[in-house]
């Protein structure tokens, strides 16, 4: 009997605890309702943005029970800073990790993927700016040789540095000169190819013509007897009032008489024409 007592009065072996004062009312941290770039899931260094003093802090026990799973006592100043200053709201806290390390690294590759979209390797360089071009440039294209040997002339009557001789020139004087030459050398080809062009486009003008003439030949029986069918249904329509069944209609005066035997001779000369 006093066995059996002395086996009940002993004590059972409890599950040891860990024992810390650092404790934490808050509420704890959810992985899931953070930024990606906020928390680091790699197994080396399971760790996160402390919400306080936003300061990257390792996890305690990441892989252990919810209720044990906190955020390392830490400090608010860099390291080696004197008299540092201990996280308050954040030391201790406790951490939920609800994200898997698979769909973590899978959101940091798009984000990283967008990322490299947005940003723009090509080298944008500054467009050259062109030289604006001279004057007798300009009115090249629009002149011919003609033109530009009276302006050339024009030009040596008053300007005093360009002799008549032609050794001697200015600067707007020399290049009048080589424009002259190179129109005169130049407006043979010119012409001829200017010739050229107007006759091919008179031809293929011609073409046109033809081709819509031959068009036309085509259909110009059923236009024709689409025609004549009119004519020949406004002549049944202007002869119908006329007609000895229309006795009791009202009669017609002498002027409508006229306009009706006037349009009825019109339309029937149209018909006659068409019938041709």
């Amino acid at each position: 009997m006093s066995a059996a007592v002395a086996t009940e009065r002993t004590a059972k072996e409890r599950v040891r605890r860990t024992r810390s004062r650092g404790r934490n009312e808050l509420d704890p941290l959810r992985v899931s309702q953070m930024a990606a770039h906020e928390y680091d899931l790699d197994p080396a260094c399971i760790s996160l943005v402390c919400p306080s003093c936003r300061t990257w802090v390792p996890i305690n026990r990441p892989n252990g029970q919810p209720g044990r799973t906190r955020l390392v006592p830490h400090h608010t100043d860099k390291a080696g800073t004197a008299d540092p200053v201990v996280c308050k709201g954040g030391s201790h806290r406790r951490v939920i990790i609800d994200v898997e390390i698979e769909r973590w690294r899978q959101r940091l590759e798009e984000g990283a993927a967008e990322t490299n979209g947005r940003r723009s390797n090509r080298v944008t360089r500054k467009p050259k700016v062109a030289v604006a071009p001279a004057v007798m440039q300009i009115l090249s294209p629009l002149l011919d040789a003609k033109a530009v040997l009276k302006m050339y002339e024009a030009h040596t009557k008053g300007c005093a540095t360009c002799a008549p001789s032609g050794r001697d020139r200015c600067t707007d004087g020399g290049r009048l000169a080589h424009l002259v030459a190179h129109k005169q050398r130049t407006e043979p080809a010119h012409r001829a190819a200017l010739t050229i062009e107007e006759e091919l486009a008179e031809q293929r003008e011609q073409g046109q013509w033809l081709l819509r003439d031959l068009q036309w030949a085509s259909t110009a029986d059923s236009v024709r007897r689409a025609d004549i069918q009119r004519v020949h249904d406004a002549l049944v329509a202007m002869l119908k009032p006329l007609s000895p069944e229309k006795a009791k209609s009202p009669r017609l005066t002498d002027w409508e008489r006229a306009d009706v035997m006037s349009t009825i001779t019109m339309l029937a000369m149209k018909v006659e024409q068409l019938s041709r």
